[in-house]
């Protein structure tokens, strides 16, 4: 096999230029070519488990030179190989000081420019505050797409996100100078994010608006934070507006939160359903989705053990949602949801009981058993999921995940 032919098996992105495995249906930039451009004829003697070319592997140059040394590639073809993947990975995120230092100096701005802005800005009359914000969001928009025109995508795209988060300081600006609150003043900038008022509402419906705008223009995941950040404000100062006064039950409050919480949740999946992209830009929907959902049920009063039951089972649910939909925020919540319950049995239902921590123990031990099960035969799992779950079923699971292969 020579270096010219292994180049069958991967395109080229005329968008972006990236050379693309043919197994991947679209390019990281989002560009996704005709299914003929990248099919690939299997050969007919391979055996149906060799077939697959979902989930990813970590290769290291010492896996190139092994393959060079059993015979299966030759020296110029691992070099070759070495820089294509070198090329591919180099704009992905990584835990490295590099990254550490964009985003631990993007999360540093939008803290100063958020809930540590001083009061000094609430000094300032409203056209002055809409115009600074407006030009600190012009001035790093520009100087992300000064860094996205040279291929930082990371520190660009952060830059894009800052950018998104002045809107909402422009926006209050706005109304301070034009004395226009949906629900009267609210109060300084700062309480904001302290207080829940639905004159907040604007800011946010524009906060979301320009995010949209700004996903559309530069596909980076992280601008996702500002959206689902705003729809999570949303989701509490939507209350008093919804019930149109000031004062308001926690109870009211609670139930408004948990159904936009599982609003936010389903049109992030959906979203996630539709996109085509292998980058996971749907994680911050889901947090903030679970968030506002997982949060106000887990407050709810429930007096009953069957409605505690029923608490426990949609918190199995999610995790098993964090199988399928490759989403850790998931399990994460569902995982503090059960062991919630289990705490109620142990002080509350089965207090005077010798056996329940045995029995709870003995228990999570299985579960363990059966995660080492899974890791040593999730490929074989994944191919019989893969030929015997319905292909309507297969089709609730979105791309992004499917590519992911098995956990």
């Amino acid at each position: 096999m020579s270096l010219e032919n292994a180049t069958s098996y991967s395109w080229s992105c005329p968008t972006c230029g990236r050379r693309v495995p043919r197994s991947v249906p679209a390019c990281r930039c989002g560009y996704r070519p005709a299914a003929s451009t990248v099919a690939v004829q299997e050969p007919a003697d391979v055996p149906p488990a060799m077939r697959s070319r979902d989930g990813s592997m970590t290769i290291t140059w010492d896996d190139l030179q092994s393959a060079t040394t059993a015979g299966i590639l030759t020296e110029a073809q691992a070099d070759g190989l070495w820089e294509a993947f070198g090329e591919r990975t180099a704009a992905r995120p990584r835990f490295d000081a590099a990254h550490v230092a964009y985003y631990a100096g993007a999360v540093i701005v939008l803290a100063a420019m958020g809930w540590l802005l001083t009061e000094a800005w609430d000094a300032m009359n409203g056209i002055a505050v809409a115009l600074v914000a407006g030009a600190y969001g012009f001035a790093f928009w520009r100087a992300g797409e000064s860094l996205w025109a040279k291929g930082l995508s990371t520190p660009g795209g952060l830059l894009f996100t800052i950018a998104v988060w002045m809107v909402p300081l422009v926006i209050y600006g706005v109304e301070r100078a034009t004395g226009i609150w949906p629900q009267g003043y609210p109060g300084g900038y700062n309480d904001y994010y302290v207080l829940v008022k639905g004159s907040w509402a604007l800011m946010e419906v524009g906060t979301v608006a320009a995010g949209v705008f700004a996903i559309t223009r530069r596909p980076f995941p992280f601008l996702v934070f500002p959206i689902a950040f705003a729809l999570w404000f949303m989701s509490m100062d939507l209350t008093p507006l919804l019930f149109g006064k000031d004062e308001y039950s926690w109870d009211e409050r609670k139930w408004v939160s948990m159904w936009f919480g599982l609003a936010m949740i389903l049109a992030t999946y959906f979203w996630d359903l539709r996109s085509r992209v292998r980058q996971d830009f749907a994680f911050w929907g889901y947090l903030f989705g679970l968030l506002a959902f997982w949060g106000s049920l887990s407050v709810m009063d429930s007096g009953s053990e069957a409605s505690k039951l029923a608490y426990c089972a949609i918190n199995v649910v999610l995790i098993v949602l964090s199988v399928l939909l490759r989403q850790r925020s998931f399990i994460v919540f569902g995982a503090l949801g059960v062991l919630g319950y289990l705490g109620h049995l142990s002080y509350r239902v089965f207090n005077d009981s010798l056996l329940f921590p045995i029995v709870l123990t003995m228990t999570g031990i299985g579960v363990i058993y059966l995660g080492v099960l899974y890791q040593r035969h999730s490929a074989a799992i994944g191919r019989y999921a893969i030929d015997h779950v319905p292909e309507g079923i297969r089709d609730l699971i979105p791309p992004r995940a499917r590519m992911s292969g098995p956990a």
